[in-house]
């Protein structure tokens, strides 16, 4: 995750009247995409066990909520989000797994 930079979330908040009805959330740390600005990267549960990638197109965040910071073995702060994403927008979710 450290080749990833952190996204600046400010403009991003469209609707500041609460959480969106027609919204779903998602909770992660978010991160510019490394290739296209018009996307970005959550990293879901990135301290656990199972942390998966999610990539959302910018256009189809409804809100953003802050949430408390995690915290590393290091004593890093990991910064959490939870983000309203457009019902029926189209995301792409990648995970780990193990080959046997």
């Amino acid at each position: 995750m450290n080749y990833l930079e952190l996204l600046p979330l400010n403009g991003i908040v469209k609707n500041a009247k609460g959480h969106p009805n027609d919204g779903v959330p998602f909770e992660g740390c978010p991160r510019t995409h490394p290739s296209d600005k018009t996307k970005l990267i959550l990293v879901n549960d990135p301290l656990g066990n199972k942390p998966a990638v999610l990539e959302f197109n910018l256009d189809d965040i409804l809100f953003v909520d802050e949430l408390p910071s995690a915290v590393t073995e290091a004593g890093e702060g990991v910064p959490l989000v939870k983000l309203w994403i457009k019902r029926g927008s189209v995301g792409v979710k990648l995970e780990p797994f193990e080959v046997k």
